[in-house]
């Protein structure tokens, strides 16, 4: 258990530290208004916070900045509310009060004001990837070897893929094989097609097809011609505006997973309810390990449709991010249960 002292120290290194970017030391913390301590006191505290993981030397400094550890229990225990500014509601208001008949249009606002207000990357997992099942598939023979797939989601969305045909396939073969994917298919969220398609209708697929690789591939292109997430991202050159990521090789690593949409729909789909702080290590893809990810998820009738995240460094401004990200999605919330 921190004493008081080492708690005020501590959230002066934070703040400061999330301010500035530049490590804090003894003598600096002494002349901060709310310290009442000498810097020899400090420095005693310091070590102690140091020996307690809770803050680290640099190698170019003397100075201390916070480890993850200081800045989980920051996030835990030290964060005060924070009160958006009325210029920054007055944004926020706006960008919902024309009528915009399409929701991605809002979703793409939303993104837009999140990476704005905060230079950090926003990214929004749009409801569709949670609700939208498939409803029915058919396949229509173009000629001997081409074929469209119209794929028809449970929201009335018509969907139309072109492809080939294997050579061995027979009309006899089609049918079959549009019979199975209806079997084992329909009902199935859209964003686990993908899953399904390579577990038991794959199999069944190798019972009922002469050439089942090629058979394969050609359904495969079918079905996942368009990636079925709906991810939208905003900001994404935000992260080189930090003095953190500096190093090419960091930022050509965080890019890469940036653009495997499937991964990052996933780690936004399994965040949870409500607001979530992931600082580091604790976020699960290695790419990510240097960054702080705040999610908060925005609703239809209690039940979770979606998740909005900003992506930054884990010198973010917490306590900002987390009322901003608060405000918009409680308003997604009520444009998504006014429309539906």
């Amino acid at each position: 258990m921190l004493t008081d002292r080492q708690i005020q120290v501590l959230q002066v290194i934070i703040d400061e530290f999330i301010q500035t970017a530049q490590p804090i030391g003894s003598r600096a913390i002494a002349k901060k208004e709310q310290i009442s301590f000498s810097p020899a006191t400090i420095r005693n505290e310091m070590a102690d916070l140091e020996d307690l993981g809770f803050i680290e030397k640099t190698h170019t400094s003397s100075g201390r900045v916070p480890s993850e550890k200081g800045y989980r229990f920051y996030v835990d225990h030290l964060l005060s509310p924070f009160h958006l500014s009325n210029k920054e509601m007055s944004v926020i208001a706006k960008a919902f009060e024309k009528e915009l008949i399409e929701f991605e249009k809002v979703v793409q606002k939303s993104a837009r004001i999140l990476s704005d207000m905060t230079n950090y990357t926003s990214i929004i997992l749009g409801p569709e990837v949670f609700k939208t099942t498939l409803k029915q598939i058919q396949i229509i023979s173009l000629s001997d070897q081409a074929a469209v797939a119209i794929l028809v989601t449970n929201t009335g969305h018509v969907e139309h893929r072109y492809f080939t045909i294997p050579n061995t396939m027979q009309t006899g073969d089609l049918e079959k094989l549009v019979n199975i994917l209806n079997r084992r298919l329909v009902g199935v969220p859209i964003i686990h097609l993908q899953e399904k398609l390579y577990g038991e209708v794959a199999q069944l697929l190798q019972q009922y097809s002469n050439d089942f690789e090629k058979t394969y591939a050609y359904l495969k292109a079918a079905l996942m011609e368009h990636k079925p997430v709906k991810l939208y991202m905003d900001g994404k050159t935000n992260i080189l505006l930090q003095p953190e990521f500096n190093d090419v090789e960091k930022i050509q690593s965080l890019y890469s997973v940036m653009e495997k949409e499937d991964e990052m729909a996933n780690v936004l789909r399994t965040s949870g309810k409500g607001i979530k702080v992931s600082i580091g290590q604790e976020n699960e893809l290695d790419e990510m390990q240097d960054c702080s990810l705040i999610t908060a998820t925005y609703t239809l009738g209690g039940e979770q449709m979606g998740t909005i995240a900003l992506l930054g460094p884990t010198r973010m401004e917490y306590s900002r991010v987390i009322s901003l990200l608060n405000v918009l999605s409680k308003q997604l919330s009520r444009t998504f249960n006014t429309w539906y």
